[in-house]
């Protein structure tokens, strides 16, 4: 039989053309696969858009770092930004969609090609704005954020937007027996309606009447309780008119903290229930209990889905001069067997238990996962919100958060009988008595079942409200500077 034949091949011989012909196809060949990789286009994972009364946040959830550049155009007013490393893709193209008719700082937002790997987005405005735009590193889940938030270049008063959207009522309303309204005595305190200097106003169109948002307030409702507003005052040399034996019902005002929101869920249930969700429906209901309350006035520091800064918080609480600050969070912890509600103040001397250390800095992270822009942080603020907490704020906290646990321990277990203290940032305020309540466990399923029902939000409102009515009755509020 004949032998298979054998293709001889001629060894490779260092700098011998064949070698040198090889070579360069290998290297054409590893360019070709290279070159694609490296100038891969970022890509778009996620878009969203947060509007709200304060500010709207579009957000571009991306793979990677993005390199931006802005700028505003006025008349129609206008805001183009400029993408650089980005190929257009149907994510990015939904979000024309996804802005809303009622938002009210964007109209429309336009998306294309601007040229290659550069997208443009141009924003048709409502009004003039301040941008922010930002970068956020991957956590909690996200990868790479992009954050445009737009912010009114004339802010809302905060006074008189709650004057808008108040309903509140100086008509009595029905309660058990046994539970205080505001302004009654109870063991011999004093009534609620102290007395007050006469309110000072400026008769509208004359200089200063629009100066002090809290006369105008005053001003607002003074039919409460049958008060009327004082006389306009005569010139200064002969001081103020005061009104011999006058009491003024001094109005109170609670600020409402329903905690995360936006790009912050806060705690998942295991059947897909967000923290975000269930404290802003408690939050909604206990503030229209509050409002029955003869003489309160009632702040939501945030009354939709969108996210708001821990300073942010407290800063409104301020800006609005309120008597107390409530916090509302849903707990959450690894195992599901964990349950209870429980009440927290702020502690300068460390944690009053090491669950209270691990959540105070769970709930600390909110900044990090909500997208707080720590470029622009006001740093004296910062200063006065995390440095200056008083001794006499965490004890009036405390009398607060045991008047509110031991009335929310009439409707769920307790997760501890007493009121804990940790280093909350949202409780910081340095003269507000300022709670957090984690109204149950998220994380037992048993207690998500009870958070997602109507019938127990509305007992943990009615709690609350006994919690605080009898805060009051024991330490009736005092008259507050006029400053604002």
């Amino acid at each position: 039989m004949p032998r298979p034949s054998r293709i001889r091949t001629a060894p490779l011989i260092p700098g011998s053309p064949r070698r040198r012909i090889l070579l360069k196809a290998g290297g054409t060949l590893l360019l070709s696969v290279l070159s694609p990789l490296s100038a891969r286009a970022a890509q778009i994972l996620a878009v969203r858009v947060w509007p709200a009364p304060d500010y709207t946040r579009v957000t571009l959830e991306n793979d990677t770092n993005l390199k931006t550049e802005h700028f505003l155009v006025p008349d129609p007013p206008r805001l183009v930004v400029d993408i650089e490393g980005l190929a257009l893709n149907s994510t990015l193209k939904s979000l024309v969609a996804k802005v809303e008719p009622n938002d009210p700082y964007i109209k429309q937002v336009r998306v294309g090609q601007n040229r290659p790997n550069v997208v443009r987005l141009v924003f048709d405005l409502k009004e003039e704005i301040k941008p922010q735009v930002f970068t956020l590193a991957p956590v909690a889940g996200y990868q790479h954020r992009l954050i445009f938030d737009l912010y009114p270049v004339k802010p809302a008063d905060p006074i008189a937007a709650m004057i808008q959207k108040g309903e509140w009522s100086d008509a009595p309303v029905p309660v058990a027996p046994d539970v205080p309204v505001l302004g009654d005595p109870v063991a011999g305190a004093p009534p609620v309606q102290v007395p007050a200097a006469p309110v000072v106003t400026t008769p509208p169109g004359q200089p200063g009447a629009a100066q002090d948002p809290i006369a105008r307030l005053e001003s607002a409702m003074s039919g409460l309780n049958g008060a009327t507003p004082a006389p306009p005052p005569p010139p200064p040399a002969k001081g103020p008119i005061k009104a011999p034996g006058q009491k003024i019902a001094r109005m109170v005002t609670i600020a409402l903290d329903p905690g995360h929101g936006g790009e912050d869920p806060g705690a998942i249930g295991a059947k897909g229930s967000r923290e975000k969700d269930i404290v802003l429906s408690v939050a909604k209901r206990l503030k229209t209990r509050l409002e029955q309350m003869p003489n309160t006035r009632v702040m939501l520091t945030r009354d939709g889905d969108y996210f708001v800064p821990l300073g942010t918080r407290v800063q409104k609480a301020r800006q609005v001069q309120a008597d107390l600050f409530v916090s509302i969070h849903a707990d959450a912890w690894v195992s599901p067997t964990a349950r209870g509600s429980s009440v927290f103040v702020l502690s300068e001397k460390g944690a009053s238990s090491s669950a209270a250390r691990w959540l105070a800095n769970d709930q600390n992270k909110a900044d990090l996962i909500g997208g707080a822009n720590y470029a622009t942080a006001d740093k004296q603020l910062a200063s006065v919100l995390f440095d200056l907490s008083t001794t006499a704020q965490i004890s009036d906290s405390l009398k607060l958060g045991k008047a509110v646990l031991g009335e929310i321990g009439g409707i769920n277990r307790l997760h501890k009988a007493a009121v804990e203290q940790a280093g909350f940032a949202v409780l910081k305020a340095p003269d507000i008595p300022s709670i957090l309540v984690e109204t149950a466990f998220i994380s037992n399923p048993d207690e998500e079942a009870k958070l997602n029902d109507n019938g127990y939000q509305d007992k943990l409102a009615d709690a609350i409200t006994k919690g605080i009515r009898r805060y009051f009755a024991d330490n009736p509020p005092m008259a507050k500077s006029r400053q604002t």
